[in-house]
């Protein structure tokens, strides 16, 4: 994944950082509040040696610095503690005591500065002052040579001991500013984790990395396509008609030295909206003016003649069994130049019926009739029928929905038209989301339809003909008389 993926990822799932942040802060409010306060008491030594010159006075001042050094450890010594415990009652062990007892020296001096956390204000201050005695004793005893001459060293007392009036700790300040930090970067973790691990295809350029093949469109997700799944009446005015318009550009221009006629519509799964496809394609072709016939080869599952609310009961499977002839079953649909050949009965071997030589045929004469030809065919992942379809058309339109399908599923589909040499066409995002920005741009773009005007249009939209010598004139009792 590039940085842009991640980043994409970031402002899909920023929920997962902002709920992450404030657990964190939540569990920093409770440890902050129940944690007990801690105050700290400090006192500042002074390291003095005796010199008569300038000199000795340099090479005095060299020797504090290292000196004081090593005092750092003395004042943290279990000696010091238990010289504490033994003259002062404070009612603490030598390691509670050391414990609470921490020094530093300040750089480039002869400074040496202790500190005493307690969770008592008044005990950390009496302790700090018991510590500073005992510290200038112990350094007098230490120093001070086996002859009983005057100690080379001296440690005196300039600052405290004092106790902040307010507590050390806990800090809420800083607490919570390393929480929302701990909750942010658990949170991009989680979101990073949570791309690596979900393998759906969620955009269009994971779609085209994994098919291979060109975008020839992204379909919104709409929410009345479920109960409205054509782009006819008040739905032609929406961002998703406008993006099926799209397709029908994409997919006229996608190779013009070898335009496809015959189009097989595919997908991985069922259910990722390839019919719905299927079916609105052929209507913005027709509406184009291009003569075009649309055939449900999904014989297991058909859909097309319900999305377009026609007569099911005979079509393709009649017709390649030989029972009926395709002009007596093909039916127009609405006004516009669009016949739909639905499924008809349900065979026992879709497969072998679809691959026959009689399906053969019936391409010829659809290729013959119309100018363009789509065929919604089976999924690949389910059954083989999709493909024998796409073999005989003259490219494959792979439909894949947004959040749903399977990095390999979608893999496995591509592969399994690149594998019987299909030209695959393109691919197809369908229920993309739609970004603010373009649904906004769209809207104050879009035509405004009269209602009367949209209304008769859904009422014609809603009928479908049936091509025949009892239903049709003369000039439309076959497909090769079909007028533009």
């Amino acid at each position: 994944m590039e940085i842009r993926d991640y980043l994409r990822a970031v402002r899909r799932h920023w929920w997962i950082a902002l709920v992450t942040v404030m657990v964190s802060l939540g569990l920093t409010t409770v440890v902050t509040l129940r944690a007990q306060p801690r105050y700290a008491a400090t006192v500042t030594f002074f390291v003095t040696t005796p010199n008569q010159g300038v000199s000795e006075a340099y090479q005095g001042g060299i020797f504090m610095q290292q000196r004081v050094k090593s005092y750092v450890d003395l004042l943290q010594s279990d000696r010091l503690a238990q010289s504490v415990v033994a003259k002062s009652q404070l009612g603490l062990t030598v390691d509670e005591v050391r414990s609470r007892i921490t020094a530093s020296t300040v750089r480039d001096t002869v400074l040496l500065q202790g500190t005493i956390v307690d969770t008592d204000a008044t005990r950390a201050l009496k302790l700090t002052e018991a510590v500073a005695a005992r510290f200038v004793e112990l350094v007098k005893a230490v120093e001070t040579p086996p002859e009983g001459r005057t100690p080379p060293i001296k440690v005196e007392v300039i600052g405290g001991p004092r106790v902040g009036s307010t507590p050390v700790y806990p800090e809420p300040v800083r607490n919570f500013a390393l929480g929302t930090l701990i909750g942010l970067i658990a949170g991009l973790g989680l979101v990073v984790l949570r791309t690596k691990l979900d393998t759906r295809l969620r955009d269009a350029i994971s779609l085209q990395r994994v098919t291979g093949s060109p975008l020839l469109g992204e379909i919104p997700f709409d929410t009345t396509a479920r109960h409205a799944p054509l782009i006819v009446g008040d739905a032609a005015t929406t961002p998703r008609a406008e993006a099926i318009r799209k397709l029908r550009t994409n997919l006229r221009f996608v190779d013009v030295h070898e335009p496809a006629r015959v189009i097989a519509v595919t997908s991985a799964l069922q259910g990722e909206g390839k019919t719905t496809i299927s079916c609105n394609l052929a209507i913005a072709l027709a509406e184009a003016g291009w003569r075009v016939a649309l055939v449900d080869a999904d014989l297991r599952r058909p859909k097309v003649a319900e999305y377009l609310n026609m007569e099911s009961t005979v079509g393709l499977t009649d017709v390649l069994l030989g029972d009926v002839q395709v002009g007596d079953v093909v039916q127009r649909w609405g006004d516009k130049s669009l016949l739909v050949l639905p499924s008809g009965s349900t065979p026992p071997n879709p497969s072998e019926l679809l691959g026959s030589k009689a399906m053969a045929d019936l391409l010829v004469m659809l290729r013959e009739s119309a100018d363009i030809v789509v065929i919604d065919t089976a999924p690949l992942g389910s059954v083989t029928d999709g493909v024998v379809v796409a073999v005989q058309a003259d490219g494959a339109l792979l439909i894949s929905q947004h959040g749903r399908t399977d990095r390999g599923q979608v893999s496995a589909a591509a592969q399994a038209l690149q594998s019987v040499s299909v030209r695959l066409l393109g691919c197809v995002l369908n229920m993309a989301k739609l970004g603010k920005a373009e649904a906004y741009r769209y809207e104050n773009y879009k035509i405004e339809v009269p209602a009367a005007r949209s209304a008769s249009s859904g009422t014609r939209a809603k009928r479908g003909s049936t091509v025949g010598p009892d239903r049709a004139d003369d000039d439309t009792q076959t497909l090769t008389r079909l007028p533009r």
